[in-house]
C-alpha cells in the first residue's frame, strides 16, 4: 500500500515539476507566451456553440497532457541553447516550442469569429478581444456579441433556363433545404446549392456547378426579415454569350488497358459492365461517375482507373472512355508475429498465396498456412510443456454477390462480397489435442453514400473433434467426480456447430455501433425430431454419431467519441453479449463462451481471470474453463491525450463481468440475478501508454483492480481502490489497437 502511495506520489510530483519548469525560457524579451485561450458569449442566445467556435482561432496555447500538465513545453525547455549537443536536440524534438502571444493572429481571429456569427444569421455580431497578462505569460478571451439572428421571410428563384426550371419544379418545394422562417445561415445556403448542382449533374449537364447559382438577400426595413432570391446563371460560352445550359448524352463507352505493356483487359465483359454506371443513351450522371469509380476501385485485379470523356463535335453527346491499369495477379507473403496468450509468450508465422483474378471477375483467391508454437508455463505433471498450432485455410472470395435470388438492379446498386472458405485448425496442446474443420458461406454488402455495412452466414459449419486426451487430464477432471465434470466433459467431446447469422454495424459522426445475432442446431434439431434420430447416453440427438450444439447468440457494442480538442479525446464504449443453449444443448460451446478480463476488457485483470459472477477458482489450475459464461458486460471510458513524438497516453476506468444464465454447480455463485448484479460488477482503474505509427498502434495498458466481486463486501480485497496491494492487484497488457 505504502509502495503504491509512494509511486503515484512521485508521478504526479514528477509532473508538476516539469510542468513547472521555465516555461518562458524561450520567449523573446517583451513578448508574453500565450498561457490560455477562451471563447465566451455575452448573449444569452442559446444557439451559440462556443466549442465549435474555437476551430476558427489562429492562434492555440501549447497542448497540456490530459488536459492539465504542459509537460511538452517542459520537456523543450529544458534543452540547453547550444545546438551542438544532441541532448538538447533530442529534447527540442520530443517537447514543444512556447507558443509567443501573437497580437496580429488575435485580431485576425476576432474578425474570422465575426464573420462565422454571421455566416450562423447573426448578421449585427461583433467580437471584443480581452488580453491580460502576468509576468511575461499572456491570457486572451474573444468575448462574442453575437446580437439577434435574422430569419427568412420569403423564397424566390430567378432561373432562366426553361429546361433546368421544369426539373426542379418535378422535385417539388418539399425537397428544398431552404423554407419560410428558417434562421438566415449560409452553410444551409451553400447546402442548397450543392444539392441543385448534385441533382443537375445527375440529370445530363456535364459542365454545370454550383458558382453557377448565387444568392440575393434583401433586408426588411425595421425587422429582422430576409427576402431570399435564388439566381441561377446561364452558360456563359468564350465570347461572353449567355446561352441555356446543355443537356449531355452518353453515346458510346469504351475500355482500355492502361498498363504499361499490357493492352489486355484482364476481366470478362459483363463485369465491366456491371462496374460501370453510365449508360449509353442515358444522360450523364455525375454520380454514376462515382460509382463507376468506386466499383472498379474496389476489385483487386484493378491497380488504377482513369476516366475520361470526349464532346462529339456539334452534338450534344459524350464519349466515355474507361482505362484500366492492371495489378499483380498473384502474390506470396511471409508474416512473423509474436503471440501472448495469458502470459505464455509464443511465436507464429504464416505464409499466404494470394490470386486476385481467379476467373477473369476479379475473385480472390487465398490459401494461407500458418503455425505457432508457445510455451505454457504452471502445468504439473504432463511430459510436454508447449502449445503447437498448425492450420491451413482457403477462401474465395467473389466482388458481387453470388446469388440466384438477387437481380442484376440490386448487385448494380450495392457494394457486395460473397465469401466462401475452407478450414482445418490442429492445436496440440499438453492436456489434449484438438481439431477444428470449418466450412462457411457469407455475404457482406453496403450501399455506396451510406455509412452502415450487412453481412449474412448462411451456413457456417464447424466440426470439433478430440483425437488424444491426456492420462492425466483424463484422470484429474473427465473421470473424477468433482464439481467440473458437466462443462468440462461437454466441452471434451466431439461436436458439430452449424451457425447461420446476421451483423450490422454503423458509423455516424463519433458514435460507432455494432450488432451480431448467430444460432445453431434449429434445422437439425427439427429434422432429428421429425425421423426419430438416435441420442446418446446423455440424451442429445446426433448427426452422423456427432452431437451438434442448438443455442441463440447476440452481440452489442456501442462507442463514442467526444472530441475535447485536437489532442485530447474522451471516449466511451459498452458492449453486451448473450447467449442461450437450448432444446440440444445444456451447455454453451467453449468456443462461443464469454471470457472477461484482458486488453480490450475489465483491464485490472488477466485474460480470462474473471467471473463468471462472484465466483473464485479454488486451485486455479483450469481457469480457462470455469471462468466462463453465457453473459457479458463491459462498460468503459478512456481519456486519451497526445503526448509527443509519437506516443500518445490514456486514462482508464473499465467495469463488467460475465456471469451464466443457467445454474451450474462447478461455477457457484456465476448465475445472474438483478438482485445481485450490482454488486457483481467489477470495477478497474489504471493509464496507459501508445505508440502512434500510424498503420498500426502499439499499446500498453497497466490496469489495478478497484472493485472485486470475488470477495464478500465485508473482505478488505472487495475494495482493492481502498486497500491496494500492487503485487496483487495489478494486471499488465500489450496489445496491437485499440481496445475500442
Amino acid at each position: 500500500m505504502r509502495n503504491v502511495y509512494f509511486l503515484t506520489s512521485f508521478f504526479l510530483g514528477a509532473m508538476v515539476f516539469f510542468s513547472s519548469c521555465s516555461s518562458t525560457k524561450y520567449v523573446p524579451k517583451d513578448q508574453y507566451l500565450l498561457k490560455s485561450v477562451k471563447v465566451k458569449s455575452e448573449s444569452n442566445y442559446h444557439d451559440i456553440n462556443t466549442l465549435a467556435l474555437r476551430n476558427y482561432v489562429r492562434q492555440m496555447p501549447n497542448s497540456r497532457w490530459f488536459s492539465l500538465y504542459k509537460l511538452p513545453l517542459a520537456v523543450y525547455s529544458l534543452s540547453g541553447r547550444d545546438s551542438t549537443k544532441w541532448i538538447n536536440r533530442t529534447l527540442k524534438s520530443m517537447g514543444e516550442a512556447p507558443v509567443v502571444f501573437d497580437s496580429l493572429s488575435s485580431v485576425q481571429t476576432c474578425a474570422d469569429l465575426a464573420q462565422q456569427l454571421k455566416n450562423e444569421g447573426f448578421l449585427d455580431a461583433q467580437v471584443r478581444l480581452q488580453v491580460s497578462t502576468k509576468g511575461r505569460k499572456a491570457k486572451v478571451e474573444y468575448l462574442l456579441q453575437p446580437g439577434e439572428p435574422y430569419f427568412v421571410d420569403s423564397i424566390g428563384y430567378a432561373i432562366q433556363d426553361t429546361t433546368i426550371a421544369r426539373i426542379l419544379s418535378r422535385q417539388g418545394a418539399s425537397a428544398s433545404l431552404l423554407y419560410k422562417g428558417m434562421k438566415f445561415d449560409v452553410s444551409k445556403l451553400d447546402a442548397e446549392r450543392k444539392r441543385i448542382s448534385t441533382l443537375l449533374s445527375d440529370s445530363g449537364y456535364y459542365r454545370f456547378h454550383k458558382d453557377y447559382i448565387t444568392y440575393q438577400a434583401d433586408s426588411i426595413s425595421h425587422s429582422r426579415l430576409i427576402n431570399l432570391t435564388l439566381h441561377l446563371a446561364p452558360y456563359q460560352l468564350p465570347n461572353e454569350e449567355y446561352v441555356p445550359h446543355t443537356r449531355y448524352w452518353m453515346r458510346h463507352i469504351n475500355y482500355g488497358s492502361g498498363s504499361p505493356g499490357d493492352n489486355q483487359i484482364h476481366l470478362r465483359q459483363h463485369v465491366l459492365q456491371e462496374c460501370t454506371h453510365l449508360h449509353s443513351g442515358s444522360p450523364y450522371s455525375a454520380s454514376g461517375l462515382q460509382n463507376t469509380y468506386n466499383h472498379f476501385g474496389r476489385l483487386q485485379a484493378v491497380k488504377y482507373t482513369n476516366i475520361t470523356f470526349k464532346q462529339v463535335p456539334d452534338a450534344d453527346s459524350l464519349d466515355c472512355q474507361i482505362l484500366l491499369q492492371n495489378n499483380k495477379p498473384s502474390t506470396l507473403s511471409f508474416q512473423p508475429e509474436g503471440t501472448n496468450t495469458a502470459g505464455d509468450l509464443g511465436a507464429a508465422a504464416s505464409l499466404t498465396y494470394q490470386n486476385r483474378n481467379l476467373f477473369r471477375g476479379s475473385e480472390v483467391l487465398s490459401v494461407q498456412l500458418r503455425g505457432a508454437y508457445e510455451a505454457i508455463r504452471g502445468l504439473e505433471g504432463y511430459s510436454n510443456q508447449n502449445f503447437v498450432e498448425y492450420s491451413a485455410e482457403a477462401k474465395l472470395q467473389f466482388p458481387r454477390f453470388i446469388s440466384p435470388f438477387v437481380n442484376r438492379r440490386i448487385r448494380r446498386l450495392v457494394n457486395a462480397t460473397s465469401e466462401v472458405s475452407l478450414l482445418y485448425d490442429m492445436q496440440d496442446r499438453p492436456e489434449f489435442h484438438r481439431r477444428l474443420l470449418s466450412a462457411a458461406w457469407r455475404y457482406k454488402w453496403s450501399f455506396p453514400h451510406r455509412k452502415d455495412k450487412f453481412q449474412v452466414d448462411v451456413l457456417d459449419l464447424n466440426y470439433v473433434f478430440m483425437p488424444w486426451i491426456s492420462e492425466t487430464f483424463h484422470n484429474e477432471y473427465l473421470r473424477n467426480d468433482n464439481n467440473r465434470n458437466a462443462i468440462l466433459r461437454y466441452n471434451y467431446e466431439d461436436l458439430f456447430i452449424t451457425k447461420i447469422g446476421f451483423g450490422y454495424s454503423v458509423t455516424k459522426g463519433n458514435t460507432a455501433f455494432k450488432s451480431n445475432i448467430e444460432t445453431s442446431g434449429n434445422l437439425l434439431s427439427l429434422a432429428s425430431r421429425m425421423w426419430n434420430a438416435k441420442k446418446d447416453e446423455l440424451g442429445h440427438y446426433q448427426v452422423f454419431n456427432i452431437a451438434f450444439a442448438q443455442y441463440v447468440k447476440c452481440d452489442l457494442d456501442l462507442s463514442h467519441v467526444l472530441m475535447i480538442d485536437k489532442n485530447n479525446q474522451l471516449v466511451f464504449h459498452a458492449g453486451l453479449g448473450v447467449a442461450y443453449p437450448y432444446g440440444n444443448s445444456t451447455v454453451m460451446p467453449f468456443e462461443k463462451r464469454y471470457f472477461s478480463g484482458g486488453a480490450n476488457s475489465v483491464r485490472g485483470w488477466t485474460v480470462r481471470s474473471l467471473g463468471p459472477g462472484q465466483y473464485k477458482e479454488q486451485d486455479g489450475r483450469i481457469n480457462f474453463i470455469n471462468q466462463t459464461g453465457d453473459m457479458k458486460l463491459d462498460l468503459n471510458a478512456e481519456y486519451r491525450t497526445y503526448l509527443f513524438w509519437k506516443f500518445n497516453g490514456a486514462l482508464f476506468v473499465d467495469a463488467g463481468n460475465i456471469w451464466t444464465i443457467r445454474q451450474y454447480d462447478e461455477q457457484p455463485g456465476g448465475q445472474f440475478s438483478f438482485k445481485d448484479f450490482p454488486r457483481q460488477l467489477a470495477v478497474s482503474y489504471g493509464l496507459g501508454l501508445r505508440l502512434n505509427f500510424d498503420y498500426f498502434i502499439l499499446r500498453f495498458d497497466l490496469g489495478m483492480k478497484a472493485v472485486n466481486p470475488a470477495y464478500e463486501a465485508e473482505d478488505d480485497e472487495h475494495y482493492p481502490v481502498l486497500h491496494p496491494n500492487f503485487k496483487r492487484d495489478y494486471a499488465f497488457h500489450f496489445a496491437v489497437g485499440l481496445p475500442f
